[in-house]
């Protein structure tokens, strides 16, 4: 994306969403999540950092629904911390029940394959899901740049092509112009280095 394109986004910060922001209590969700810092990730640092880079990115990206910004922060809580208690979220604060449900939104099942768990969010995922999607997504392209193993790069690359793309057009162009410019750069890399399958 643009710098022009991306100070664009960041000038419409407006003081009232500004107060909004200011107002959201994200500590007890951020407590949670330091569960993750245990958590590597391929390409170095832990899923707690992911997290919050995803936050960032929803920041980022003007987006200021509490309710979304408090499951950006626990999105992988789920999934990646065993015998996790779903309660906790539930009794945060007064948004954890709706929290929780975006959270489940974005949570592979059991015995779910990648591919159908991209699928249940395009087709039936709600519009926070999929922005918490694309912006988890972004924040895992990103980190690729640091991830050595080629066959990772490009199964993640298929998923963002297939799967992330067309929810990215549907609910945020912008978003979608930066994973096509991520997506582009990472398969450059994959041909750079004669990367073939």
């Amino acid at each position: 994306m643009s710098y022009e394109m991306r100070t664009e986004k960041s000038d419409q910060m407006t003081r009232q969403n500004m107060e909004i922001l200011s107002n959201i209590k994200l500590a007890p969700y951020i407590q949670l999540s330091t569960g993750l810092i245990k958590k590597n990730r391929r390409s170095g640092g832990n899923m707690f950092r992911h997290q919050i880079q995803t936050l960032s990115i929803l920041i980022d990206y003007n987006y200021i629904d509490p309710v979304l910004l408090k499951a950006s922060v626990v999105h992988d809580v789920i999934e990646d911390l065993p015998d996790f208690d779903q309660n906790l979220i539930l009794n945060c604060d007064e948004d954890g029940k709706e929290v929780l449900d975006l959270v489940l939104e974005v949570t592979k099942r059991q015995g779910e394959s990648k591919g159908d768990f991209l699928k249940r969010i395009i087709t039936n995922g709600s519009p926070k899901a999929k922005i918490l999607k694309c912006a988890d997504r972004i924040s895992n392209m990103i980190e690729l740049g640091f991830v050595t193993a080629p066959d990772f790069i490009k199964r993640t690359c298929d998923e963002t092509e297939y799967y992330i793309l067309p929810m990215a057009i549907y609910v945020d162009y912008t978003m979608y112009q930066e994973l096509i410019s991520l997506l582009e750069s990472r398969q450059k890399f994959l041909e750079d280095i004669g990367y073939v399958k």
